[in-house]
This record gives C-alpha cells, sequence and structure tokens, in this order.
C-alpha cells in the first residue's frame, strides 16, 4: 500500500512542464518503433525495391542507415553547442521535428518501385529525429532538479514506450485487416501508417513547444554562427579532462549501449534464421513495448532508492544473462522469453544512463555534452557486429560469435565502478541546475 501510493504521489508531483517534455518521447516514439524497427525494412524489400536486384537495394539500404548515422555523429556536439543558446534551442528542436515529420509523411508518397525517393525520406527523417533528440536531452537539466531527473526521464522512456506501442498496434491491425479501415490492401495500409506516424508525432509534439520555455532563460541566448559552434565543441572537449567521470561514463556508455545494440539485432536475426514468420517478430517487438512502459518507471524508482549506476549495473546484468540465453535460443517461445527479459531492462538502462549523466556534467553546458553522448550512442554498434563477425569466422561458430558481445558488457560495467553516483558528488554539484521548478 505505501508502495502504491508513493508511487501515486510521485506522479502528482510532477509538473505541467515536466510532463509536456515526457510526451515529446511519447510523440517521436511512434517514429522509432513503427518506421525503424517496424515497417520500413520489410516494406522496403517488398514494395518500394520490388523490381530491384536485392543486393542492390540491399546494398542502398545499408548505405542510407550508414550515412544518417554518421551524419548524426559529426553534427551532434554541434548541435549540442547549439543546445546551449536558450531560445534557439527550442526552435532548433521545433525546426528538426518537422523535418522529421515532414519527411516521415513523404514516405505515403513513395510509390512502388521508388526505392531512391523512400531512401531520401528515410535519411532525412532519420536525422530530424535523431538532431531534435539532442536538444529534447539537454532540456532534462532545465526542467527537473537534480533529485527529480531519474523520475523524470524514466517517466520520458515509459511514455515512449508505451505511445510508440499503441500506435504501432493499431498499425499492424490496419495491415492485417485494412477493410476494416476501408483500405484495399496491406500496402496501402503501411503507406498510410507512415502518415499515422507524422500526424502523431507533430500533435503530440505540440506541448513541448507550448510549456517547455523553461529553456528560453536557462542559458545563453546570444547571436549563434558556425564558428561560434566549432568553438564551443572545442572548449567542451578539452574541458572533459576537468570532469573526469563524465568522460570515463562516455566511454562506459559508449561500450555497453553497444553491446545493448548488438544483441538486439543479433536477435532479430536469430529469430529470421530459425524461421519464424514476421508477424511473431512483430509480436515480440509490441511485447518490448507494452513491457517497456511499466518497467522502466520501476527503474526510475529504483534509482532513487538504490542510485542509479547499481540500477543500471542490475540493467546490465541481465543483458548478460539475455546474451548467453540467445545463443541457445531455438525456437519461437525462446524468442518471446528472450523479447520479455529485454522489455524489462531496455528502457532503464537508456533512461538512467541520460539521467546518471545529467548530474555529471556542467550545467551551462549540457547541451554540447548531451551532443556527445548522442554522438556516442550513434556511434554504438560499430565495435559490436564487426567482433561477432571475426569471432565466427576465426571459430567457426556463430554462438561464439555472439557471446563476444559479452566483453562489450564487462568493459563498460568495469568503467562504470569509476563513475560516482548522485549522493558521492559534492554537494555543490548535486545542486547545480540552470533552472528549479516547482509544481504547478
Amino acid at each position: 500500500m505505501k508502495i502504491g501510493s508513493r508511487r501515486f504521489e510521485s506522479l502528482h508531483n510532477i509538473n505541467k512542464k515536466q510532463w509536456s517534455w515526457a510526451l515529446y518521447d511519447w510523440a517521436n516514439s511512434a517514429f522509432a518503433c513503427t518506421v525503424i524497427a517496424g515497417f520500413f525494412p520489410l516494406f522496403f524489400k517488398q514494395y518500394w525495391s520490388q523490381n530491384t536486384e536485392v543486393t542492390t537495394s540491399t546494398f542502398y539500404l545499408g548505405l542510407g542507415n550508414s550515412l544518417a548515422s554518421l551524419l548524426i555523429v559529426l553534427a551532434a556536439p554541434i548541435l549540442g553547442a547549439l543546445a546551449n543558446r536558450g531560445r534557439l534551442r527550442m526552435r532548433m528542436l521545433a525546426s528538426l521535428a518537422a523535418v522529421g515529420v515532414i519527411s516521415t509523411g513523404g514516405l505515403f508518397f513513395a510509390g512502388a518501385g521508388e526505392w531512391p525517393l523512400a531512401i531520401s525520406f528515410y535519411v532525412i527523417a532519420t536525422l530530424g529525429f535523431s538532431g531534435a533528440n539532442v536538444f529534447y536531452d539537454s532540456l532534462l537539466v532545465a526542467i527537473a532538479n537534480p533529485s527529480e531527473r531519474h523520475r523524470i526521464s524514466a517517466l520520458g522512456y515509459a511514455l515512449g514506450y508505451l505511445g510508440g506501442g499503441l500506435l504501432f498496434l493499431v498499425n499492424v491491425v490496419m495491415t492485417l485487416q485494412p477493410q476494416w479501415f476501408g483500405l484495399a490492401d496491406a500496402a496501402e495500409a503501411v503507406r498510410w501508417s507512415f502518415l499515422s506516424v507524422a500526424l502523431w508525432w507533430a500533435v503530440f509534439s505540440i506541448p513541448i513547444l507550448l510549456w517547455s520555455d523553461t529553456a528560453e532563460d536557462a542559458t545563453d541566448s546570444t547571436a549563434f554562427s558556425i564558428t561560434t559552434a566549432f568553438r564551443d565543441v572545442i572548449i567542451t572537449a578539452k574541458g572533459l579532462r576537468r570532469h573526469r567521470a563524465a568522460w570515463i561514463f562516455l566511454l562506459a556508455y559508449w561500450l555497453y549501449i553497444d553491446g545493448v545494440a548488438t544483441v538486439i539485432r543479433m536477435a532479430v536475426d536469430y529469430g529470421l534464421s530459425i524461421g519464424l514468420p514476421s508477424t511473431s517478430l512483430i509480436t515480440a517487438l509490441l511485447l518490448v513495448q507494452f513491457i517497456g512502459f511499466p518497467a522502466t518507471i520501476a527503474f526510475g524508482a529504483m534509482a532513487n532508492r538504490i542510485g542509479a549506476r547499481k540500477a543500471l549495473w542490475i540493467g546490465l546484468w541481465v543483458y548478460v544473462v539475455a546474451t548467453i540465453y540467445a545463443t541457445f535460443m531455438t525456437g519461437g517461445i525462446d524468442f518471446y522469453v528472450l523479447a520479455i527479459a529485454l522489455g524489462l531492462v531496455q528502457g532503464g538502462v537508456q533512461s538512467l544512463s541520460r539521467s546518471l549523466f545529467s548530474h555529471l556534467i556542467p550545467a551551462d553546458r549540457n547541451g554540447e555534452y548531451f551532443g556527445f553522448l548522442n554522438m556516442m550512442g550513434k556511434a554504438a554498434a560499430i565495435v559490436g557486429p564487426v567482433m561477432v563477425g571475426i569471432v565466427a569466422y576465426s571459430t567457426g561458430s556463430s554462438r561464439l560469435g555472439l557471446l563476444s558481445i559479452l566483453i562489450l558488457f564487462a568493459g563498460g560495467m568495469w568503467l562504470l565502478r569509476y563513475v560516482p553516483d548522485q549522493d558521492q558528488l559534492p554537494e555543490s554539484h548535486q545542486h547545480h541546475t540552470t533552472d528549479s521548478p516547482g509544481p504547478n
């Protein structure tokens, strides 16, 4: 009873600006779920590139994904510098979100066989999605006090899982029963699904643009130039030496997020290789989404009780066990068990990484530091797949290749030992924030 009352009171004390911030995760997670993880890869093969050589379409799909990731890796620190510029922060978030929304809607107009147009819209939408997230993440420091950040960060990810999962569920029903929606076939349903994501993203982005005005007076809002951006990035990079915990955390994050991304990708590949139908994979994805909602909120509460670093350790240990389990996966039940395990910890690892990092950085340069965090996130999944391939080729065993990912988790968890938790930081650092919003 006490636990339930505490959770209700915790949600009740979240103010309007914090709810509006968290709702943006609800908004843009529809793109991550329906487009990136769900329909785009399948539809690209079966519809847009139906008259194209499989190897050719695969090459350009991979090239498009790599190009989008590379551009974000290069741009994230510069975008982070922009995020420190007060009013410019909200304008850039709105502009990049608009780019993502419009490009996602553009997928609706890409016809059969028009894969170059489809992949162009996809790359631009991904840039808008990832770029806006740099500004969105940096707002956490502005709208939440240090003691609130684990809880608010977890709320954002939790709403993202729920919102993305709800729309994806509707989109799946649209493709399975297109006649219920007055649509001709599954292909038309998928095209309308892309348009629904754009509308969902646009509508639920309105609250953050209306109410998260804290950012406007939180930091400097002077004139900005590209030269200034590069200068600020260089200053921040040099300043990392004075913030030992921050750069150690960035290295740890790069390692374990690389492991997380590789496990997810290899699990899906395993599912396909053992002959599971696409409907089973979609069901597993829905499981991750809806389990992720309460589990992520629980991780936020756990972090407040035992500390974010210990809670992160728990999540990463589950990934270690899941990696070992995945190497012995043989059937559909095993794949669903894996999906449940990942759903329990995926959002927690992501949300606590964001909130823990917010305690380790100077509040007056939080945008640039979050730019580096996003850069590390996009640079992830580079080492893992290569390592898996090398080990599998050298040993002749794909199972041993998958087990090699444990090296990434071990390295990340070892480095986390040298990262202080919030209660271990100096008193002045714990209370240093750009804003102190009270309940509205």
